[in-house]
């Protein structure tokens, strides 16, 4: 009987083989709907349990599982009764919009420098930057808070003291994401046509002219997806906006630190976390949905180009 089970299995495997080399199209078919299916199983589940955090009561998250005990909505409006949580969601906008129109234009400058100009050591110079990149965070942390509460003296003067403003949190933004901007600008700017530029440049146009009339509209693409990644980088920061700031949401302190304002000393509203997390995180979700593709093209686009 065993014998005849086994022979059965055998049969079975080998008609399976069989069909899978005959057609190969329908398993790379099948392997691709399971990966997304896990994928998707695996990024999504986080929103899910936030969900289900926030419609159940304070009282019942203790030993819940994967479906809520309850269903509060009215968690989403006492996230604002509780915290100024909008004005938090507010100064994360704003200071993500500061960082990257301080990130496209020095990025615009520099990338067309790369692209477009011909000098020794270039190539030393970009790799440099892009190294700088990869140093992690929270290696600038101490240095940098130093600087910015004026506990730095250089030849006698005394750096300011920026705790609890915009710049404290900008200006470490920009230095982070300009990299990454700086050579997908690059890129792009390298394949705009000499002809183009030279034809401003015969009509009076400077440099400074062609690159914002010429250059940065036909490299739109580009110019996007370098925009939309540091907006999207700046709005989820933690560290520096966490250390620069007393967490007072009219000292400039964004969304992280409202979202903490619900955890007290003696008890954490886990719900009112929960959907604080949510409503702040739908602008970035909403903003990638909408601009999936601009993002992929952008990055694809340059290196496919002619």
């Amino acid at each position: 009987m065993a014998d005849e089970t086994q022979s059965e299995d055998q049969a079975i495997h080998e008609e399976l083989v069989s069909r899978a080399i005959k057609n190969p199209e329908q398993v790379y078919d099948f392997l691709f709907k399971v990966t997304v299916l896990f994928f998707l199983i695996i990024m999504l589940f986080p929103f899910y349990w936030l969900l289900v955090l926030a419609l159940t009561p304070s009282g019942r998250i203790i030993n819940m599982g994967i479906f809520p005990r309850g269903f509060n909505v009215d968690v989403f409006v006492e996230v604002f009764e509780m915290v100024p949580f909008h004005v938090f969601v507010l100064n994360s906008f704003i200071l993500s919009i500061m960082t990257t129109v301080i990130v496209l234009v020095l990025g615009s400058l520099a990338g067309y420098v790369f692209g477009r100009l011909e000098f020794p050591g270039r190539g030393v110079l970009m790799l440099t930057i892009l190294v700088i990149s990869y140093f992690p965070p929270a290696a600038f942390l101490l240095p940098l808070f130093r600087l910015f509460t004026g506990n730095v003296t250089v030849l006698g003067v005394q750096s300011p003291n920026w705790f609890n403003t915009p710049g404290a949190m900008v200006l470490p933004f920009s230095s982070l994401v300009l990299p990454l901007s700086i050579f997908i600008l690059t890129t792009f700017y390298s394949q705009i046509p000499d002809g183009l530029e030279d034809a401003a440049r015969i009509e009076g146009t400077t440099r400074i002219g062609a690159l914002f009339r010429i250059i940065v509209p036909l490299s739109a693409p580009g110019v996007a997806t370098a925009g939309i990644l540091t907006f999207i980088t700046v709005y989820n920061e933690f560290f520096f906006s966490f250390l620069m700031t007393d967490g007072q949401a009219q000292n400039w302190a964004p969304l992280v630190w409202g979202i903490l304002q619900y955890q007290g000393e003696f008890s954490q509203f886990y719900n009112l976390m929960a959907a604080a997390s949510i409503i702040g995180v739908l602008p970035v979700v909403v903003l990638v949905v909408v601009a999936q593709e601009r993002i992929v093209s952008g990055l694809t686009q340059g290196a496919l180009k002619e």
